[in-house]
């Protein structure tokens, strides 16, 4: 009995389905980094009418649970997606991700794919590591993402503020959290999911057609991934003019089409 109970502690986490709305084949909506299901807030309506729009908070993030022991790879934000999705028992759908959830959503795609119709990853950072680019410009842009993010992860105060600063001018409200509440998953997430990322070689594994969605004034998104992610096979990119990483009304249209 103790053995049963030991292993049945050990599963992951069951997530929160923030909404499910629609009829008709199933798209489950992830989100980014520091955010929530809010993130779709322009899409869902836009698919609803064909669709059942399922929602999922991430671990660690929105109404989501928060292990304590918790290390946020990758490896255990997709867990804890493969656990809610067998419960809500769906096996075939379209599977979108914006920013984190995009990276989180591709190696879902990858190691899921007799489940996945149709992968949309959209504003994906997707990075390299430094050293493994030729162009001097980019090499030096690439390490720059990735000093940003050492010091947002050492600054824990001055991260706080400067994300209730950007909150504050958000077309979506309460888009972007980064409080007490979720700091060691969003640190941990950043540190294991976004800068030690393997997202080339999961969307090289995916087996469903990829759409790539991003604005063209996204600051968060390095040209060098980009231009590999669009060099892949099944990739159709979907460029967004006048659009930032956030999925404002003309991106949620684009996104909207491209899931079909």
């Amino acid at each position: 009995m103790m053995g049963w109970l030991r292993r049945r502690m050990r599963r992951p986490p069951l997530l929160h389905v923030a909404g499910d709305v629609g009829e008709g084949p199933p798209v489950v909506l992830l989100h980014g980094i520091a955010s929530s299901s809010v993130t779709f807030e322009y899409v869902v309506p836009l698919i609803s009418d064909r669709h059942r729009a399922v929602s999922i908070d991430l671990l660690g993030f929105g109404e989501s649970p928060s292990p304590p022991d918790a290390r946020y790879t990758i490896e255990e934000h997709v867990a804890a997606l493969d656990r809610t999705l067998r419960r809500l028992r769906l096996r075939r759908f379209v599977l979108v991700g914006h920013s984190m959830g995009a990276l989180i959503a591709a190696r879902y795609a990858a190691t899921h794919r007799r489940q996945v119709e149709r992968l949309v990853v959209v504003s994906p950072p997707v990075y390299l590591v430094p050293t493994e680019i030729g162009a001097p410009m980019d090499r030096a842009a690439m390490g720059g993402y990735f000093r940003v993010y050492e010091f947002l992860r050492a600054n824990k105060e001055f991260t706080i503020r400067a994300a209730a600063g950007l909150a504050r001018l958000s077309p979506i409200k309460n888009l972007l959290d980064v409080s007490e509440r979720n700091w060691h998953a969003f640190t941990a997430s950043l540190e294991k999911a976004i800068e030690s990322q393997t997202t080339v070689s999961d969307l090289v594994h995916v087996a469903a057609p990829i759409h790539l969605v991003y604005g063209a004034l996204d600051p968060l998104l390095h040209p060098a991934g980009l231009r590999i992610v669009e060099n892949l096979r099944n990739v159709e990119t979907h460029r967004v003019q006048g659009v930032d990483h956030v999925i404002r009304p003309r991106m949620a249209r684009v996104v909207a089409t491209a899931i079909g």
